[in-house]
């Protein structure tokens, strides 16, 4: 009979790191759609060259963030599996600090190079899904 409580209370151990793990993993889903959405919905100012400069600065870190914790094999699902890859694809893909601060420098009041800009930083986040792939799974969790 002992055995068996240990058993059970291993399993009720092991689900409550998987849902404490899940909502850890939605909260960095969350920030990464939050920065995206504002991305989106930027008017091409001059003073949002800061703004995408901050969320995308947020969106990478929380990118390496997910790739990092989810780099060990520790966790298997298809979803995780998924986060990881898309992670590891657009940290190694995409990199706008370049043309961020040569546009900052040299170009800060033109509204069309910023649309430029904002419009190749949405695409590469639509690159491989990333943002469609990050809802699906983030409703799923």
């Amino acid at each position: 009979m002992i055995q068996i409580t240990k058993l059970f209370e291993g399993l009720c151990t092991v689900k409550i790191v998987l849902e404490d793990f899940s909502e850890y993993l939605k909260g960095v889903m969350r920030q990464i759609l939050d920065s995206y959405n504002i991305i989106i919905q930027l008017d091409d100012e001059p003073s949002d060259l800061a703004i995408i400069k901050k969320e995308l600065s947020k969106i990478r870190g929380q990118l390496t963030v997910l790739k990092n914790k989810l780099k060990s094999k520790e966790y298997q699902s298809d979803d995780l599996v998924t986060l990881y890859k898309v992670s590891l694809y657009y940290t190694e893909t995409y990199d706008f600090s370049r043309e961020i601060n040569l546009l900052s420098q040299i170009y800060y009041n033109d509204p069309l190079r910023l649309k430029n800009l904002r419009l190749l930083i949405i695409e590469s986040l639509n690159d491989k899904k990333l943002i469609e792939k990050f809802q699906e799974i983030f409703n799923r969790l």
